[in-house]
């Protein structure tokens, strides 16, 4: 296993590796601003918690995810490892892994400016995708027994995230029917908390694992090795991808929190309680099977269950569907930025 000593030795010999590592980081940042965000939209939009202290709670429970998932279950960050392979040049499969990584931050921060909660666990999926098929020069490069496993988790986790929504809601509604509205509100508000709070842990442990199966990968290539040489995902990398993720929630959380939260659908508490508790679920089960699932697809088909179940005319369906239309856009896209950008690199460096 590669210790953190080794890493800073590794950086300051390899400036490639450097810059890789940087926008890793980078694309880790931007994850934070945008799904990290979408996972405790609900509760803000019903008035259960401030944007603030929201941000906060995400914020720790992105941290504990990751490192406590981990000790438990890597599964996730193993999918990653094995769903491509830059071939036996690692000196162009790190230019390759430069080339996707631009690209994902591109395509994030352009969801982020617009304040659309597109999914970087798509972005990156389809960024090192395309890259890989730039240094093979074909698909010899991806391992689609694993790759489907990305097409299973988006059926999965749309279809059980909305249904779940859908149910629980109709559930709670014939439950309560007869119960005092103030008092279930209180109730439902501070479930809805919790809730949420579960939806981020389960955010740090899918996308954290990925995106730190990614920086395992440049070091491993930096080094010469095979990411199974690693023997094991380190603490000191667990914890650098956990920051980054933090930060850029609390830096850019707030413009994808409003518009998940308040514009797509107006949530009451026991709704926002029904979406977060279907969501965790969903990501609990994705995680420990190993699906690399979108957080942002199941927390959103979740809330839209969820509001649907009172009054399908009460979801925002244009918001709907623009989401839907970028997340259709994202493998495409970010494939053929990843693929583009490969080739570049490759030619310039």
């Amino acid at each position: 296993m590669v210790d953190f000593p080794q890493f800073l030795e590794a950086l300051t010999s390899n400036p490639f590796l450097a810059l890789v590592m940087v926008l890793i980081l980078g694309s880790i940042f931007v994850n934070g601003s945008t799904d990290a965000a979408n996972a405790i939209a609900e509760p803000v939009g019903t008035r259960s918690i401030g944007i603030r202290p929201a941000i906060v709670m995400s914020v720790v429970c992105n941290f504990v995810g990751l490192v406590g998932m981990s000790l438990v279950s890597t599964a996730v960050a193993d999918t990653m490892s094995g769903m491509v392979d830059f071939g036996g040049d690692n000196r162009a499969a790190l230019i390759a892994l430069a080339a996707a990584t631009v690209g994902i931050v591109a395509w994030g921060v352009g969801a982020w400016a617009f304040g659309i909660p597109t999914s970087e666990s798509h972005a990156l999926i389809a960024g090192l995708t395309g890259a890989a098929i730039a240094v093979h020069g074909d698909l010899g490069g991806v391992n689609m027994d694993e790759w489907v496993k990305v097409i299973y988790g988006l059926v999965f986790s749309t279809v059980l995230g909305f249904a779940a929504g859908w149910l629980i809601s109709r559930v709670i509604t014939i439950v309560c029917r007869n119960a005092e509205r103030h008092a279930t509100n209180e109730f439902f508000g501070r479930m809805q908390v919790l809730g949420a709070a579960g939806v981020a842990l389960m955010h740090g442990a899918q996308d954290g694992q990925k995106f730190m199966s990614t920086a395992c990968m440049a070091i491993a290539l930096a080094q010469g090795i095979g990411v199974s040489e690693m023997n094991g995902f380190p603490l000191w990398i667990q914890v650098i991808c956990a920051v980054a993720m933090a930060i850029g929630t609390a830096v850019g959380g707030k413009k994808i929190i409003k518009t998940v939260g308040t514009s797509m659908v107006r949530l009451e508490k026991y709704q926002g309680f029904a979406a977060s508790a279907s969501a965790t679920a969903s990501l609990l089960v994705s995680t420990l099977s190993g699906l690399p699932v979108s957080t942002t697809h199941a927390k959103t088909a979740a809330i839209m269950g969820a509001g649907a179940a009172k009054d399908v005319r009460s979801v925002n369906w244009g918001i709907a569907r623009d989401m839907v239309l970028t997340w259709v856009c994202t493998f495409p896209g970010c494939g053929l930025i990843g693929f583009l950008l490969a080739k570049l690199f490759l030619f310039v460096f």
